[in-house]
This record gives C-alpha cells, sequence and structure tokens, in this order.
C-alpha cells in the first residue's frame, strides 16, 4: 500500500507470541537512488514479501538497500533470503550491527515459557525456521545518529535504544513520516509506547520517545500496529508528556 511518493508500506501476515499478527515493513520509494527495505520480516517470510512488493509495482531486484532498526528475530528473519535475491546492502546502527553478522548473541530472548508457547503454535515448518534463528549476514554501513541518507529527500537516522541497545528509526523529511520500528506501536490508529515486556530498558526507551517527539511529523509507521496518520504528531507529543511523568 502506498502512503505517499516516499513510502509503502508492506503488510505480512505471521504468527508471534502465540498468536497471529500482521507485520508492517516500510518501503522507502527512491526511483532514482533505489527502493529501500526496512526490516525484513521473520524467517521464511521471503516470498510474502516479493508478492507485497509486486503489489505496490517493485521487483525484488529495485531493491538496493535493506536498514535494519534493530536485531529482533521478527525484524531481521528473512534478511539473508532477501539480500541473496535483491543483492542489496544492508545498514543497522553500529550498536546493532554485531549481533545482525552472528559475532554476539541476540541481546534479549523471551521466557523459557514464552518461547515454548510461540513455537507450539506455528507449524511444523514455521517452528522448525525460528529454532534455527536468523542467518548471520554483514553489515555493510554502520549508520550514527543524526545521519542524513540521501533516499527520498532526506532520511534521517534517529538513535531510539531501549527497546534493543542500538534501536534506530528513520525520519522522512519531505513528507514527514516516521517510521518508528518497535519505538512506538499502535493500534487502531492510536499510538503508544513501546511494549515494557519485550523491552529490557523502559527508562532510555522512554527518552526515546520523548526524542521523536521534537520530530515534525505527519504520519508514524509503527512495526506493530501499522499506520498512525489522525494527528500523528500531537498523539506523539502527548505520548512522551505521559512517559515524562511515568
Amino acid at each position: 500500500m502506498r502512503v505517499n511518493d516516499d513510502l509503502a508500506v508492506l503488510p505480512l501476515e505471521t504468527t508471534l507470541m502465540g498468536g497471529p499478527t500482521t507485520l508492517h515493513l516500510a518501503l522507502i520509494l527512491d526511483p532514482e537512488q533505489g527502493h529501500t527495505l526496512v526490516d525484513s520480516g521473520v524467517p521464511g517470510q521471503l516470498g510474502a514479501t516479493l508478492a507485497a512488493l509486486a503489489e505496490v509495482g517493485v521487483g525484488v531486484r529495485d531493491l538496493r538497500r535493506v536498514i535494519l532498526t534493530h536485531q529482533d528475530l521478527d525484524h531481521i528473519g528473512s534478511l539473508a533470503d532477501v539480500v541473496r535475491a535483491s543483492g542489496a546492502e544492508v545498514l543497522a546502527h553500529e550498536v546493532e550491527a554485531p549481533y545482525i553478522e552472528g559475532r554476539l548473541p541476540p541481546a534479549k530472548m523471551p521466557p523459557p515459557e514464552v518461547r515454548e508457547a510461540m513455537l507450539a503454535s506455528m507449524p511444523p515448518r514455521m517452528r522448525e525456521l525460528f529454532e534455527r534463528g536468523a542467518e548471520p549476514v554483514p553489515v555493510t554501513r554502520r549508520l550514527h545518529d543524526g545521519e542524513r541518507l540521501d533516499l527520498a529527500g532526506g532520511v534521517r537516522v534517529v538513535f531510539t535504544p531501549g527497546h534493543t541497545p542500538g534501536h534506530l528509526s528513520l525520519y522522512l523529511e519531505k513528507s514527514r513520516t516516521l517510521i518508528s520500528g518497535d519505538a512506538l506501536v499502535a493500534r487502531d490508529g492510536q499510538l503508544a509506547g513501546p511494549i515494557e515486556r519485550a523491552t529490557p530498558d523502559m527508562r532510555a526507551a522512554r527518552a526515546s520517545v520523548r526524542k521523536l517527539a521534537e520530530l515534525d511529523v505527519q504520519t508514524i509507521l509503527c512495526y506493530h500496529g501499522g499506520l498512525v496518520t489522525r494527528d500523528a504528531g500531537e498523539q506523539l507529543r502527548r505520548l512522551a508528556d505521559q512517559e515524562t511523568t511515568t
């Protein structure tokens, strides 16, 4: 689904935490510099990603790069497959790179009982993929807070740790669109802060919300929950005020 000239959303259905859910991958559109996929879904989702790309008129070889908001399996699970199919380079925050490359173990894992419940809910093939984990992939370019990428009229890297140590968000300057990764979540167009049970450092995560609220935002895309368009900037500012008093 195309949101504006800069962005399309690729919704992918999967099963997480024992139930069905939708992941909302971002596609930053730039016909001149090549398109950019943000995150890659869970393991085994290459086919679904290719189908979603085709719906917005983009082929896999049109992808020039993949930017990862962070290291969690539901964000990097199909990265290796996407890179093999597209030849895209891989960009991530410098703190996350060792985890994505497999030089460090995942910074967080769900408790054993949650993991077992999640795996039990999956079909055998998907369960096998999750148990195997993400295939390590070299990070081509390490990103830094405040860095501006020459894509789609300007894409600013915003370091938003808390959910993971090196989590980043992306701000599309021309369309005033925020791609928040898991720094924010949404439900039915209503914005919420990071999920506490999945966020090891809530103090840092709250500070990240306040940092994002300083941006001039018109649209927000949350990986979990999708688009927030109605009063998105005001919703974000109210949320930041709440996080200040929490």
